[in-house]
């Protein structure tokens, strides 16, 4: 049996085929039928979902703000859609359901076994940036910085100054953090070993990467926990992991079992319709823990290349950029938006919306990734809206693996500069994340607001996306020209 045809799949349609456009389309349309039933019609009837969809994600924010029941309501019927749709293929290739087999005991239980590290643990936050490491003063004035250049909220800053304040947090003393999605590029898994923290990592059975965490765990301050199958005689590495896709269920008896509290942070990635299989099995592996525990917190980073409610001030900056820009740019800008038809380089917002909504969909991601992150976004909401401590916060644009390996996006970041946008090193992004999540987890998942889209917005590190002086795809393709010389190099 081939891989995309076990474990979490989509549903078989009326031809055979296992579409994904048709599961996009009707979750999106179950959603929204719940406040915008005009919004739904129109998803269900959309014809070319590909290309399409970035006005229906779209269309979720907006129907969201008409008030906190109606965002909640949005993503519990997206939640409920996406959960009803999908199914699992089991290994004897017979067909069950999504709850069916969330709930089922797993074939197989997973065994433990503890990496401890051989350092000492890191008592003063410190963010690598640009082959330095800055920490006290040169760390307050980089966030400054930050500010002041529109690139990540202040409560961002502010939440990263608390941690500076506060380094007896780093080691998160008590709690497990399970890291799904453990080798990501933007997970924390490497800075809260560096703090001596106990993480619970959970990846891809394959030995070269086990093999890196292993060495990693070594050299860091904490304890690696790693779960592992029956292999007699075979190396750690040879015995360690679980495909979420196939053995949530495994997993989630494996997670339920470890020392609390718990924190389950979901730092999962796959290309294309595997993203979404992973992100359902993920999810269905949540509510399971969130039933058998009630010491479970959760922590997710959010994409900043989604759509977003900003706060005014986020509007205002915006305003101020596009009212200030060089001749050159207006000289520009005329001739090009009359040529596109208006399409590019529009401004941001309009002039004192209050709040306003940031579309920094990128269209070659495709509708699979934005469905992926979406889901994500709903179970924070859903689950904070029930009491639990969430963080998520949305992540800067970043020079990952994923990005560099699509031609399109690795030129639009190499030439996002020019348009107020910074695009952060890996190593830089997930230390910066690591500290926030330290702080939602000291602090009970931040402030309380009266809508969810503050929530979001709270502390978030976006690049620039919320305050440039342009709608981010207005500029995308100029940025891509601009940079494709760059991304070669």
């Amino acid at each position: 049996m081939s891989p995309d045809q076990h474990g979490v799949v989509f549903p078989l349609s009326g031809d055979g085929r296992r579409s994904t456009t048709s599961v996009g389309r009707a979750v999106v349309a179950d959603a929204l039928r719940t406040c915008d039933p005009t919004g739904a019609r129109h998803a269900e009837q959309e014809t070319s979902w590909r290309s399409g969809y970035l006005l229906h994600f779209r269309r979720l924010v907006e129907a969201g703000l008409a008030s906190r029941d109606a965002s909640l309501g949005i993503a519990t019927a997206g939640l409920d859609s996406l959960r009803s749709r999908m199914t699992v293929v089991d290994a004897d290739g017979d067909d069950r359901t999504l709850a069916e087999w969330a709930a089922s005991d797993p074939q197989q239980r997973l065994g433990t076994e503890e990496v401890t590290g051989t350092a000492s643990p890191e008592h003063e936050l410190s963010l690598p940036f640009h082959g330095r490491r800055l920490r006290g003063d040169a760390l307050h004035d980089r966030l400054d910085s930050w500010v002041l250049s529109g690139v990540l909220e202040p409560s961002a800053a502010d939440a990263v100054r608390a941690v500076m304040a506060n380094p007896d947090w780093l080691s998160l003393d008590g709690r497990t953090v399970a890291v799904l999605g453990a080798a990501a590029e933007m997970g924390p898994l490497q800075a809260l070993l560096r703090w001596g923290a106990r993480v619970a990592a959970v990846d891809l059975p394959r030995p070269e990467l086990w093999e890196r965490l292993t060495q990693t765990a070594a050299a860091g301050a904490g304890t690696l926990l790693v779960p592992t199958r029956p292999g007699g005689s075979d190396s750690l590495e040879r015995r360690a992991g679980a495909d979420l896709v196939t053995d949530a269920p495994a997993v989630a008896g494996w997670l339920g079992d470890l020392p609390g509290p718990l924190v389950l942070g979901n730092y999962v990635y796959a290309d294309g319709a595997t993203n979404v299989r992973l992100s359902t099995a993920v999810d269905a592996l949540t509510t399971r823990l969130q039933e058998a525990r009630d010491d479970l917190a959760l922590a997710f980073l959010a994409t900043p290349t989604d759509v977003f409610v900003v706060p005014h001030e986020a509007v205002e900056q915006a305003t101020r950029n596009y009212e200030n820009r060089s001749r050159g740019a207006r000289l520009l800008g005329r001739p090009l938006r009359a040529a596109s038809a208006g399409r590019l380089l529009r401004r941001a917002y309009v002039p004192d919306a209050d709040p306003g909504i940031n579309d920094s969909l990128v269209p070659q991601q495709g509708p699979n990734y934005a469905l992926a992150k979406r889901l994500q976004r709903w179970r924070a909401a859903v689950a904070r809206d029930a009491g639990a401590t969430v963080s998520l916060n949305v992540a800067p644009p970043t020079r990952t693996r994923s990005v560099v390996k699509n031609r399109a996006l690795a030129a639009a970041y190499a030439g996002a500069h020019r348009f107020g946008v910074e695009v952060f090193e890996p190593a830089t992004a997930n230390v910066l994340m690591a500290a926030l999540l330290v702080h939602d987890l000291n602090t009970g998942g931040g402030p309380t607001h009266a809508h969810p889209w503050e929530d979001e917005a709270h502390a978030a590190v976006h690049g620039g996306l919320w305050r440039s002086a342009y709608a981010p795809r207005s500029a995308l393709g100029l940025a891509a020209l601009l940079g494709y010389g760059a991304s070669r190099s």
